[in-house]
């Protein structure tokens, strides 16, 4: 459970929504997981700065109560990240992996030794900060151009304008292909793959279909001593066994180590429950 953030709060959850503070910005959003009702819709929820309206059509739009930047910044320790709500519902950041920054930045740390890290669909780079914070050499690949020019402007904010990280613009399917072509290795390949979606040429990638064969091809760039594989995954309907599995066969069954495998949550200010956020895997080499 990421639970270490002073410039994040989940507020409060129910009829569908979350009502989340954002540095000093407070923002009302749909989550499905929250099939719970409402207990009251206090002041808090009516005055939130920002709402976004899902349309029965689907998509939805923002509306605020007030004028805000176009973008803030927030921080997680020595991390910072811009915020800025998308026309997607989105803000940027998914502030549950923290929880993984977290133990990103401990393995490398503790690994004394140079760690060459892989983030594959890598968004905003959240763990592309927090590697390269811990010391890692990284390569930082998604397949949106946006995306890849939000994690430079993150990582520039977070001191490490300079650190050994390298953007690319690309599909990561190919570029693993390439990868192991050339011969590269990493010691540590961090996913976070979507259930579904299409590359530029029109190829369909289905997370069930897909996800194992992918890891086998990654499993085949990691190096001779490799340190991690983090996999995280929102995909509804898939269980932390069946990573739990998949990880087993694409990498435990040839290199060893351990498994752990769990939901990743985010604690609620209100009611001292904990709002589902996905799921998480992570092998990790006993050496």
């Amino acid at each position: 459970m990421a639970k270490d953030w002073q410039d994040y709060e989940l507020i409060d959850t129910g009829g569908g929504e979350k009502l989340e503070r954002w540095g000093d910005v407070v923002l009302r959003r749909p989550d499905p997981q929250i099939i719970w009702p409402l207990h009251a819709e206090t002041a808090a929820w009516k005055n939130a700065d920002g709402h976004y309206h899902r349309s029965s059509s689907g998509g939805g739009h923002w509306t605020f109560r007030r004028s805000l930047p176009e973008r803030w910044n927030i921080s997680y320790g020595p991390l910072k990240f811009h915020i800025k709500p998308t026309n997607f519902k989105h803000t940027g950041l998914f502030p549950e992996q923290a929880f993984n920054w977290s133990w990103i930045m401990d393995k490398i740390r503790g690994a004394g030794r140079q760690v060459r890290v892989l983030n594959l669909f890598a968004y905003t780079g959240g763990a592309t900060a927090a590697s390269a914070a811990a010391g890692a050499e990284v390569c930082h690949v998604d397949a949106a151009k946006g995306m890849v020019q939000w994690a430079k402007e993150n990582a520039q904010l977070s001191g490490l304008g300079e650190a050994p990280i390298r953007y690319i613009t690309d599909d990561v399917f190919k570029f693993v292909e390439r990868e192991i072509r050339r011969g590269r290795q990493y010691e540590a390949i961090i996913m976070d793959p979507p259930s579904y979606g299409r590359g530029p040429n029109g190829e369909v990638w289905k997370l069930e279909e897909n996800l194992y064969p992918f890891l086998e091809s990654c499993a085949s760039i990691l190096s001779d001593r490799p340190l991690f594989v983090l996999v995280n995954s929102y995909t509804a309907g898939l269980s932390p066994t069946v990573l739990h599995n998949l990880l087993h066969m694409a990498i435990r069954r040839k290199r060893g180590g351990s498994l752990n495998c769990g939901e990743i949550g985010l604690p609620i200010t209100s009611s001292g429950l904990v709002l589902p956020c996905g799921i998480f895997g992570r092998w990790e080499n006993d050496d």
